[in-house]
C-alpha cells in the first residue's frame, strides 16, 4: 500500500515527482485526483517552458469542463475545490465554467465564482446571465449576513466604564475582572480563579447626519474591493444618521447610489476593466459633499492614475482642508492586502488623506467612530 504522505508529494509535484513513490503506483483515488490536476495545470505554459510536464498522458484529455467540475467536487475538500475553480477561471481563463448553462445550473456558488461572473458577464447571453445571477445572489447574501453583524456592532455604541448586564465576549473587561478576583489567586498553581467576570456596558450614540461617499475603482484588479464596497454600502444604507453614496469609476463615473440597497443589482451593473481616471471620480465625490465637516469620502483604488495625478492631489487636499475625512484605501476586502502606487499614495497622505487598506468591518468602525462624535 502506497504511503499517503508520499502520494500527496507526488500529486503536488506531478509526473516529475513519481520517483518519490519508489516505483509504487498511485492508489485509485490518488490517480483520479492526479488526472483532475493534470487537466487543469497540464496546460501551464510556464511549466512547459521549464521542461516540467504535469500531464501524464501523450494525447489530449477527453475530460470536459463539466466532468472535471464533477470530479473535483467528489475528490477534493471544499477549500481545494474553490482554489481549483479560481485558478481555472482566473489563471487559465476557462470561461465556460461561468458561461455554460449546464455548469451554472449545478455549480456550488463561492466567492471565486462570483469574481469570475463579474469578469465574464459581458460574454453571457440573457439565459446564462439569469443563471449566473444565482451565484451573485447566494454569495452576496452570505457576505451580507456576515458583514451586517460587524457593521451593526460598530454602531451599537461606545463601551462605558460601568458594568454591563449582557455578557458578550467583545465587552469582557479584563482589568476590572482581574482586579476584582485577585483574592482568589492560587500561588501553588499560579492560577487566578475567576468567580465573577465583569463586562463593559454600551451606551447608545446619538447620531447626527453624516454622508459616507464610497468612490470605487472598477478596474479588473479591484474586483474584490468592488464586491465588498457594494456589500458594505448596503449594510450602511438605512442606518440612522448615515447617508450612503456609492460611485463606480474607470475613465467614466457612474453614480450607483439608487441601487445601493440592492447589492446584487448593483454588482450586475458594474463593468470591470477599462482605464482609470481617479481625479475625475474624486472631483465628482467632492461635488456630492453637502456639509464638509459631516462627510467621509472613501476613495478605493490602486492609485495607478490614468488621468491627472496633480488634480487628484488638489481635490484630496481641498476635501481635507474643508474638514472632510478622506480615506484612500488600496484594498477593501477580507484580506486588506494592498497593492498600489506607493508614490502617489504618499502624496495623497501628505495632502491630508488617511492612506492604507481596511477590511469592511474596520471601515464600519472608522465610520461609526466619527459619526458618533
Amino acid at each position: 500500500m502506497t504511503d499517503p504522505t508520499l502520494e500527496r508529494w507526488r500529486l503536488l509535484l506531478g509526473e516529475p515527482g513519481a520517483a518519490c513513490l519508489g516505483g509504487q503506483p498511485l492508489s485509485p483515488q490518488a490517480a483520479a485526483r492526479d488526472a483532475a490536476l493534470d487537466w487543469l495545470y497540464g496546460r501551464d505554459e510556464d511549466l512547459r517552458r521549464r521542461g516540467v510536464r504535469r500531464q501524464g498522458g501523450t494525447g489530449p484529455s477527453s475530460l470536459t469542463t463539466f466532468g472535471w467540475l464533477d470530479d473535483i467536487a467528489r475528490l477534493f475538500p471544499k477549500e481545494t475545490v474553490e482554489r481549483l475553480q479560481r485558478d481555472a477561471v482566473e489563471r487559465y481563463e476557462i470561461h465556460d465554467i461561468v458561461t455554460d448553462p449546464d455548469v451554472l445550473a449545478r455549480i456550488e456558488p463561492n466567492p471565486a465564482l462570483l469574481q469570475a461572473v463579474l469578469r465574464t458577464k459581458h460574454l453571457m447571453n440573457p439565459q446564462v446571465l439569469r443563471l449566473a445571477r444565482r451565484i451573485v445572489e447566494q454569495v452576496v447574501g452570505q457576505l451580507m449576513d456576515r458583514l451586517a453583524t460587524e457593521v451593526r456592532s460598530a454602531f451599537t455604541g461606545a463601551r462605558a466604564r460601568r458594568a454591563g448586564r449582557l455578557r458578550r465576549a467583545r465587552d469582557f473587561d479584563v482589568v476590572r475582572t482581574v482586579r476584582g478576583n485577585l483574592g482568589r489567586y492560587q500561588p501553588e498553581t499560579g492560577k487566578l480563579v475567576i468567580e465573577t467576570p465583569l463586562f463593559f456596558s454600551r451606551t447608545r450614540r446619538h447620531l447626527q447626519p453624516w454622508q459616507v461617499i464610497l468612490l470605487v475603482d472598477q478596474s479588473g484588479s479591484m474586483v474584490e474591493s468592488v464586491i465588498h464596497s457594494a456589500v458594505t454600502a448596503a449594510c450602511l444604507w438605512g442606518l440612522p444618521g448615515v447617508r450612503t453614496h456609492l460611485v463606480a469609476f474607470d475613465t467614466e463615473v457612474v453614480d450607483l447610489t439608487s441601487d445601493v440597497d440592492d447589492p446584487v443589482e448593483l454588482l450586475m451593473k458594474v463593468q470591470l476593466g477599462g482605464g482609470t481616471d481617479i481625479a475625475r471620480a474624486a472631483a465628482y465625490g467632492a461635488g456630492l459633499v453637502e456639509q464638509p465637516r459631516r462627510a467621509i469620502v472613501v476613495l478605493i483604488s490602486d492609485f495607478y492614475e490614468g488621468g491627472d495625478p496633480y488634480r487628484l492631489v488638489r481635490v484630496v487636499r481641498g476635501l481635507a482642508e474643508q474638514g472632510s475625512k478622506v480615506l484612500c484605501l488600496a484594498a477593501l476586502d477580507e484580506q486588506a492586502d494592498p497593492a498600489y502606487d506607493r508614490e502617489l499614495g504618499q502624496r495623497l497622505a501628505n495632502a491630508g488623506a488617511h492612506v492604507g487598506a481596511m477590511t469592511p468591518g474596520e471601515l464600519a468602525s472608522f465610520v461609526a467612530e466619527h459619526v458618533g462624535r
